[in-house]
């Protein structure tokens, strides 16, 4: 059955989303190519929206294309990453600040705290999907009480360079980040802004380390 419009544009997000978790991850090895067919066959689809999805990854230039030869995957270096994670945490930060400023914020807090909760059961029953849903609903409602959708979507659009299902099987990252996200709605209760900026910060510095560790120990880099 063929997709069309908004259905095949969806298809074509999800396989760019695969495919740039496992590049990010060093699943997909710089140099490597990818082979449309076996693709395809891995994700359930056409060819199709895998040659959509990698043209827009050649966009974000996470990959090459050669003639006659396909697309590669393009290498990354420490920097591109220790940059990824400096514009999320900067954006994050910004936007966490102004969330004490939101007048709703005496019963939002109670909110947060109780999606806080659930995410410490997930991170106790070692349920890795429970962990990433609640940790992507704790920062949707901090940047809906941000009430700055600018800075979100440009948050949005870096933030899909982390591989937050990776941290999400890595226990010791669910129980510090737990913790963190309950210094953080004190901070916000108290207006602390030096002490919100300083929280997001480490937690993105965190996320970062344990990647490049990562990294390192698959022999990931090329410089």
């Amino acid at each position: 059955m063929s997709t069309s419009g908004p259905a095949r544009q969806q298809l074509t997000d999800e396989v760019a989303d695969r495919l740039r978790w496992k590049i990010m991850t060093g699943e997909l090895a710089p140099g490597g190519f990818i082979r449309l067919d076996e693709a395809a066959v891995e994700f359930g689809c056409s060819v199709t929206p895998v040659r959509e999805a990698l043209v827009a990854l050649r966009s974000e230039g996470l990959v090459r294309s050669y003639a006659h030869r396909g697309f590669a995957v393009a290498a990354l270096s420490r920097r591109d990453i220790v940059d990824i994670f400096w514009m999320q945490a900067e954006l994050s930060a910004r936007m966490a600040m102004r969330v004490p400023e939101n007048s709703t914020l005496t019963t939002a807090l109670p909110r947060l705290n109780e999606t806080v909760d659930r995410l410490e059961v997930a991170v106790d029953a070692g349920n890795a999907r429970a962990i990433s849903a609640t940790e992507r609903e704790f920062h949707r409602a901090i940047y809906r009480l941000a009430d700055s959708p600018k800075a979100a979507w440009l948050l949005g659009s870096v933030a899909r360079y982390s591989p937050f299902e990776l941290y999400a099987e890595d226990p010791e990252w669910g129980r510090l980040t737990v913790a963190g996200h309950r210094r953080l709605i004190a901070m916000i209760g108290d207006d602390d802004k030096p002490g919100i900026h300083a929280e997001v910060r480490a937690a993105y510095t965190d996320a970062r380390d344990r990647l490049i560790a990562r990294l390192d120990a698959s022999g990931f880099w090329q410089d």
